[in-house]
């Protein structure tokens, strides 16, 4: 477990930014299944640099410059989080735990997946394109 005065600045930076901070397994079953025709985006966090670097920065510009836009963005914390990150994982399956990554849900359903090897080392503005392209397609 990371200590709480290094991740939660961390976690501020995408809850300032309108995502919701989900810190357990419950709040993450809510959220994901909450509706019909909903749509929820769901970043798992970390202390890496390549969160810091390219995940965080990447779904902030997305989420503030998509002209469509999912219904819920959402965040979770790896190695802080450990039952939110571990259900979130559960929905994301058939990938494999990584963090950071980056998930589109509709209706439950996972419909878009970016994975620490899609993040690591790509800029932010990539990202963050791909990001709009799936909020164009899905929500």
């Amino acid at each position: 477990m990371y200590p709480a005065e290094i991740v939660l600045p961390l976690k501020q930076e995408l809850v300032s930014a309108g995502f919701t901070d989900l810190s357990t397994s419950e709040e993450v079953d809510n959220t994901l299944n909450s509706g019909k025709d909903e749509t929820v985006l769901v970043v798992i966090n970390s202390v890496c640099g390549c969160a810091a670097r390219n995940a965080r920065p990447a779904a902030k510009q997305a989420a503030a410059t998509s002209g469509k836009k999912p219904s819920k963005f959402t965040t979770v914390f790896a190695g802080f989080d450990t039952d939110a990150v571990a259900r979130a994982r559960q929905y994301m399956l058939p990938y494999p735990p990584s963090s950071p990554a980056i998930a589109l849900f509709k209706n439950g359903k996972l419909v878009h997946m970016i994975e620490r090897h899609a993040i690591e080392g790509r800029p932010a503005e990539l990202i963050a394109d791909n990001l709009v392209a799936a909020f164009e397609e899905y929500c």
